[in-house]
Order: structure tokens, then sequence, then C-alpha cells
């Protein structure tokens, strides 16, 4: 007779579960059998004891079958990237355009904002007729007929999931790197994936901002991806400042197009965005090594390729085939719009990118509960990066706010974000590994 109990004290006691005990325990969270109580003593157990690579593997697979697993027909490889997440983190909505147009299906399953860091379905919730949530046969169509379809999960997807998460959020569970890597993977390899490449953030602006922890997680998820079947490498790159100019969602989505269009406004958000590209297209088999790879993503960038990609799958998302000629005629626009200047002057020494991350929620541009609606227009555009001068003509950022008094707090916020000084700052590297 299988007994949840005697599965939680096994791992209480640091004892290796089989394959048949973690599908069997993983089936009760998806089907209700098993009470919170015990999904919250084994994820506890869990965090406790850690996991054997067989376990993870073990863990994520049952995880994924516990719901719909997508199954694709297509003439070209299916791809993802996922991200753990930042400021000004636009890189989704680059991306998958520009994989779409080098040969791959890009069925990009996203996430909303979390903490202090922003959501790619948030950002495109911005724009206005977008579906994020279309039905399977019209996800199908698209990325059959587009290349790229950037989405939200489905209640199909990796159902247990949703209910191990919950729980995980208020046990004081959610750290445990074995959790983590299951619930990235389930939702990622649920969408039938051939490859997948991740970006893990380490920095002051990231979750992790520990680089060992980092590292830990990064190579989870490559050896448990794999290990089930998909192709996957990993990337492990610096968020100590913010990724683009801007900070907010309308403003990212503007600027997202912006790059498309060539307009490179900073160049750590294009290198990130060209970096996950390269390793996607070598994994994928579509290129023999990251030099070639380049050279195609320049080729589709420079073409105009990509930014057609991304246009398709706007319009048949539902949003206006000419976003991109027009942005600011779609997009939503703040009330109050002005200058955010530095108390001082000199050059930005480091900036606290969590804190700019929180001065969006301040602005409504986040969410403090899971339930509050958000202002997809406000945040902070022009954002000074660190090496560059501030001084009475050149301001920190842009503020963009609902009224006057939101935008002088959340200027006041900024201010306190940034550091100046007069030394010469030296360049960060950009990406500390490749798994």
């Amino acid at each position: 007779m299988w007994l949840a109990q005697e599965v939680i004290r096994r791992k209480r006691d640091g004892k290796v579960l089989d394959e048949a005990d973690i599908g069997q325990f993983v089936k009760g969270i998806g089907d209700g059998s098993l009470s919170e109580g015990q999904i919250a003593a084994f994820a506890m157990a869990v965090l406790l004891k850690g996991m054997s690579l067989d376990e993870r593997i073990a863990l994520t697979t049952a995880m994924r079958d516990s719901g719909q697993v997508l199954a694709w027909e297509l003439p070209g490889p299916v791809v993802d990237k996922h991200s753990t997440g930042g400021v000004g983190d636009l890189v989704s909505l680059v991306l998958a355009p520009l994989l779409a147009a080098c040969g791959c299906y890009v069925p990009m399953i996203s996430g909303r904002g979390l903490g202090h860091t922003g959501g790619t379905l948030d950002k495109l919730d911005s724009v206005p007729g977008y579906c994020t949530q279309p039905d399977p046969e019209r996800l199908r169509r698209v990325v059959a007929e587009v290349g790229c379809a950037i989405i939200g999960q489905t209640a199909d997807l990796a159902p247990a999931d949703k209910r191990l998460y919950a729980i995980r959020d208020v046990t004081g569970t959610v750290e445990s790197i074995d959790l983590i890597t299951a619930s990235i993977l389930s939702k990622k390899l649920a969408a039938g994936l051939d490859v997948l490449v991740m970006d893990v953030k380490v920095g002051n602006g990231a979750f992790m901002s520990d680089p060992e922890q980092a590292r830990a997680l990064a190579e989870s998820i490559v050896a448990v991806a794999n290990g089930a079947g998909v192709k996957t490498r990993a990337l492990i790159t610096d968020m100590n400042q913010p990724l683009a100019r801007s900070a907010g969602n309308a403003l990212e989505v503007e600027e997202a197009i912006a790059l498309l269009k060539g307009e490179v406004r900073s160049s750590r958000l294009w290198e990130v965005t060209l970096a996950l590209a390269e390793e996607t297209l070598v994994a994928a088999g579509l290129a023999p090594d990251l030099a070639s790879a380049r050279q195609r993503l320049m080729d589709a960038w420079r073409s105009g390729l990509a930014l057609q990609r991304f246009s398709r799958m706007v319009e048949a998302l539902g949003g206006p085939l000419d976003l991109a000629e027009h942005p600011w005629q779609h997009l939503p626009q703040a009330a109050v719009v002005r200058p955010v200047f530095a108390e001082g002057e000199g050059l930005v020494q480091g900036i606290d990118t969590r804190a700019i991350g929180l001065a969006v929620i301040a602005l409504g541009g986040g969410r403090r509960r899971p339930e509050d609606a958000i202002d997809v227009s406000v945040g902070f555009s022009e954002l000074t990066l660190p090496g560059e001068a501030v001084d009475a003509a050149r301001p920190l950022a842009m503020v963009h706010a609902r009224d006057v008094a939101s935008a002088e707090e959340a200027a006041r916020l900024l201010r306190a974000a940034y550091r100046l000084g007069t030394a010469e700052v030296a360049v960060r590297d950009l990406i500390s590994a490749r798994l």
C-alpha cells in the first residue's frame, strides 16, 4: 500500500526516492488527493535534504506529465528561452521573432511580474487587443504560420506545479533549487520543446545575488532538462544594472520595437539577446558554431525579417498590424512625463537595480499583491547606466507617472538608487559563464 507519509518520512531522513514514489506523489498533488499539509511537508523535506539528479528528473517529468504535453509537427526545431528575471529584461520580445526569422518555431510560454522583476505578459498587456491566452488551435496556427507566439501558461500545462508553487510560496520553501528547477522546467518541457536556453541572472537586480547559487541553479536546469530529453544550454548574465534603457511595460515594448527596427539603445541588452540566440541556433543544429549563428542573426535583424515576424505575431494574436510603425499611436502613455535630475553631478558608479524595480511598482507598474491591476503606461525611460555622466543637463532618467505626486515619489526613489562619483567605471562582464 502506497502512503504519502512514508514518502515524506523517507525524504525527511535523507533517503533517495524512487521514480514511482515521486510520480505517485505528484499525481496526488495534481488530483487533489494529497492535503496541503502533506505537500508542504514534502517541500520542506526536499528543501532541507535535497534531491539527487535522478530524483530531480523524475520530479520534473512527473510534473510535466500532470497535464497536457504539446506535440508539434513542424519543419524546423521547436525552441524556447527562459530568464530568471530582472529589471529592463525585455529580451523575449526581441528574441522570439529573431529566432523565428532564422528558421526556429518558438511557442514561448511566459509569466507575469514577480516581486521587483517585470513580466513579459504584463508588457504585452500594453498592446491593445493582444491575446496572451489563445486557445490551443490558435496557438498552433500562429506558431506554424508566423514562427513564434509569446503567450501565458494555460491551466492544462503542468497543473501540479501551480498547486505546489502556491504552497511553497507560503511555507518558506521557494528557495529550494530542486523545486525551482522542477517548477521552471515542468512548464517549459510541457510545451514540447527540442531546445531550451536559460538566462540565469545574478546581481543586485536578480532574485539570486549570489554567483554560487546562480551557477548551482544553472547547472541543475541544464542537467535535468538534458536528462529529460531536451537539449538545454544556460548563460549566467549580469543584473547589477537595468538591462534596457527603460523599466515599465509599454516603455519596454517600445524599446523592443526600436531594437528590432535597428536602434540599439542598450548594447548590453542587444548582446544578451544575441548570445542567447546564438546558443539556441547551435543547439538546434541551425548553425555549426557561435560565429556562424551570429552572422545569421545579424542578417535577419538588418534585413527587417525579425521585425516582420514580430508584427505578424502581434496581428495574429489580435494586436494592431502597424504597432511597429506607429507604437505610440497604440501603446498607452502616462499623463506626467518629466526628467529626474541627480542632486549632484558625476559619473554613475553603481545602481541599486532592485530599487528601480520597486520604484516602478510604487508608480503602479507592478503588483503589491497577486490580484492587483497594473498601470502599463508608467515607469522610467532613458535610464543612465554605469560609467555615463549626469549633470544639470543630463538627467538620470525620464519618469512616466499617472500624476505629479507619484512622479515626485518615484523620482526620490530613483535618485536614491544611483551612486555617483568621479572615478572611471570598469565594465562588468556581461556573461560570466556558458553551460
